[in-house]
């Protein structure tokens, strides 16, 4: 049971008054009495717009549910776009404009690379990915598919010569693709050193090589002549080779080089939201102190891997000598974004004056901002923001008027807290459908702010099939996939993006490869994101990360994005396009049961986490046991498909019920060597069960199709009991 403490108009769980004061306030120029005054003068200010705002979801899907009733056997694309128009939720696109946001960290407006998103709950995997700045291409590449097992290169047991001489090939292909000799290529070195021009590369046959292009070398470490790490810059992003002839890697290379290091994670988005599953004061105070640590510097994790006890840190910043001689320092670490809450929930936490939860995304507004002035005001040795800003992705935002709440949020909170306009930036998830056919509006609303766009194509399918619900039933998740309008979507996002002007200021982002353990897939098919004019793209893990980077090098974004400016705008109406199944009847029942097994099996393997451990995010096997990154929006996509199918009579209550009985035994099965699961085969009391059942036959009835009130529901219960 929480203890509220009294502060200002507020009433306050004791653990996180504690938290804010012992902790978070130290060090700071604001007052406790301060702050719980401002954080109490925003409740009661906003609050009530916050929740007009949802009443006016609800209102729009009640007249889309009635419209789609009526027409579900009539359905005329010209007539739902004028109904569209005439409730508000296709809104009239304004004159041209330009983003004007200043203040910009240079890994958002002025390099392209790879993202991550990590749950800022679980202290050690903030640290890594946040570490995950510079990464070692060796390791990605022996520890992952992306170099094959075949011809003895197997990856197990002891070091593999086999599979190293694959990867130091692989490497110096990189090189040589992106940082060429003139003569000669880097298989033939057999000693490097830097000059006053430059790299020199000495080849076994006495040639003095030099790069096609002398300014990709732009520093080095150790003696010019025999450098430790000699430093190259190609498309903004860097990377090293790290020269020991010593390392046991070093010793056995003709020219001492021991590994590749690539710039990579440039920024990373700190979770408090999808992959993590914080329900009250406790979970939030963990989220908070974890953000605390980062922002001052100073977070620490101890951790056993492998029977070793082990301690992360935080990255130092990385100093290089420059060719003239002069001090070269680049960002050892991740630039942070904390990705907010959405404005949907409330949380225990907190109460106002009259007793009611406060909306948490006011709560993580103020707090996660005021957590973030120990970076501003530079109470800890390392830095975020070198520009000082404070970077906020908004998720779940349905329309411009919510974009634009978010604007008077922050406005709010830097009017509070003494910053000036603008400090705090804001990501705009494009993950909503009425977000994606206003994009041009919301950009509008944040004009002076907006350091990001980027498109949540799950989240953005969960969507697709709740605001359509009653028109019919959805094709199989596969067929969705291959829709005209998921295409139109991702193209529509950038071109709205580029012609509001976001090169330069801010980022075009793309979304997740779900599968960690699918490395060389990613190689082939990631590239996709920066050919299609994206400066990030999420990845599920640091390997991942650095192996992504290697497309920015191969494809230069900003020239992508120039040539892009001048193609046709992507069409409206196809993102308009319901992903309506065209012939159901032509399904089979064995089509239909294997469709439900998929998905019961993927809600059962992600809940009985998020219930029973309080986990958000995490690897679930799917039904062919292939590891996927699973968060709240995948859970979104097969809570709402079943429910569609229910809805409309693909499947029965029955046959609902008897696959999920049926896919608990798989997803115990595949949990049976975790000392802490909970089995849920055969066990009606467990409230993991209980919980992913409830999101399918209430799913029709939840707010936009959204898990987490249900989701919180259960969890509070567990911890309850």
């Amino acid at each position: 049971m929480s203890n509220y403490i009294k502060r200002a108009e507020l009433d306050v769980d004791q653990q996180l008054v504690d938290f804010i004061e012992q902790e978070a306030l130290p060090g700071l120029t604001v007052s406790a009495g301060q702050f719980w005054q401002s954080f109490s003068n925003v409740v009661h200010e906003l609050s009530p717009i916050n929740r007009a705002l949802l009443s006016e979801r609800d209102s729009i899907q009640a007249q889309l549910d009635t419209w789609n009733q009526q027409n579900r056997n009539c359905f005329d694309p010209a007539v739902y776009k004028a109904f569209l128009k005439e409730i508000g939720y296709l809104v009239e696109e304004g004159e041209d404009f330009e983003i004007a946001t200043e203040n910009v960290d240079t890994e958002i407006a002025e390099q392209a690379g790879p993202q991550l998103v990590v749950p800022t709950s679980n202290a050690r995997f903030a640290l890594n990915a946040t570490n995950a700045r510079w990464g070692s291409l060796y390791d990605a590449l022996y520890g992952t598919d992306a170099i094959s097992e075949q011809d003895g290169a197997a990856r197990a047991g002891a070091y593999n010569p086999v599979r190293g001489a694959k990867v130091i090939k692989f490497c110096r292909d990189f090189l040589d693709a992106h940082f060429a000799l003139v003569d000669g290529t880097h298989a033939d070195v057999i000693a490097y050193r830097v000059d006053q021009d430059g790299l020199v590369a000495e080849a076994d046959n006495g040639i003095l090589g030099r790069l096609q292009d002398p300014s990709q070398c732009i520093g080095y470490q150790g003696d010019a002549q025999f450098p430790t790490a000699i430093l190259l810059k190609q498309n903004g992003l860097h990377v090293a080779i790290q020269i020991d002839p010593q390392s046991p890697i070093g010793k056995t290379d003709r020219a001492g080089v021991s590994d590749l290091s690539c710039e990579a994670a440039l920024t990373t988005i700190q979770d408090f939201e999808d992959s993590v599953a914080a329900v009250d004061a406790q979970d939030k105070v963990g989220v908070y102190r974890n953000w605390l640590g980062l922002m001052r510097g100073d977070l620490v994790e101890a951790f056993q891997k492998g029977g070793e006890s082990l301690t992360r840190t935080l990255t130092a910043d990385k100093t290089y000598t420059a060719l003239d001689g002069s001090q070269l320092v680049l960002p050892g670490r991740s630039l942070l974004f904390c990705r907010n809450v959405g404005h949907l929930m409330s949380n225990p936490a907190v109460l106002d004056q009259n007793g009611v939860e406060v909306q948490e995304g006011i709560m993580d507004a103020m707090i996660s901002v005021l957590i973030a002035l120990h970076d501003l005001q530079h109470t800890g040795e390392l830095r975020n923001s070198r520009t000082g800003s404070v970077y906020i992705v908004k998720p779940k935002m349905h329309g411009p008027k919510e974009v634009a709440f978010a604007n008077t949020l922050f406005n709010r909170v830097e009017d509070e807290l003494g910053l000036a306009r603008h400090t705090v930036k804001i990501g705009v998830m494009d993950e909503e459908r009425r977000t994606t056919v206003n994009l041009k509006e919301c950009i509008r609303a944040v004009k002076d702010r907006v350091v990001f766009i980027n498109t949540g194509f799950l989240d953005r399918t969960g969507d697709e099939i709740h605001t359509s619900m009653l028109l019919g039933p959805m094709a199989t998740k596969a067929e969705i996939k291959q829709q005209p309008w998921i295409t139109a979507y991702e193209d529509w996002n950038v071109d709205i993006g580029l012609a509001c002007g976001l090169p330069g200021k801010a980022q075009i982002g793309k979304g997740m490869w779900a599968m960690p353990d699918e490395m060389a897939a990613m190689l082939d098919a990631k590239i996709g994101h920066p050919k299609s004019g994206a400066n990030t793209a999420w990845v599920p893990s640091p390997n991942g990360a650095t192996l992504h980077s290697i497309h920015y090098h191969q494809v230069s974004v900003f020239e992508v994005q120039e040539a892009l400016k001048s193609r046709k705008r992507a069409s409206l109406d196809d993102i308009l396009t319901v992903p309506l199944s065209h012939d159901p009847d032509a399904w089979s029942a064995q089509d239909i049961q294997r469709e439900l097994d998929n998905n019961a099996q993927g809600i059962l393997g992600y809940v009985v986490r998020w219930i029973d451990q309080g986990v958000g995010c995490s690897k679930v096997p799917d039904i062919n046991n292939v590891g996927l990154m699973e968060d709240r929006a995948t859970l979104r996509i097969s809570s709402q498909h079943m429910a569609n199918w229910l809805e409309h009579g693909i499947t029965t209550i029955d046959q609902i019920h008897e696959t999920f009985e049926r896919m608990a035994a798989v997803v115990d099965q595949q949990n049976r060597h975790d000392s802490n699961y909970r089995p849920m085969a055969g066990n009606p009391d467990s409230i993991a069960y209980q919980a992913a059942l409830a999101l399918v036959l209430q799913g029709k009835q939840q707010p936009n199709g959204y898990t987490e009130p249900l989701l919180h529901e259960y969890r509070l219960k567990l911890k309850a009991s």
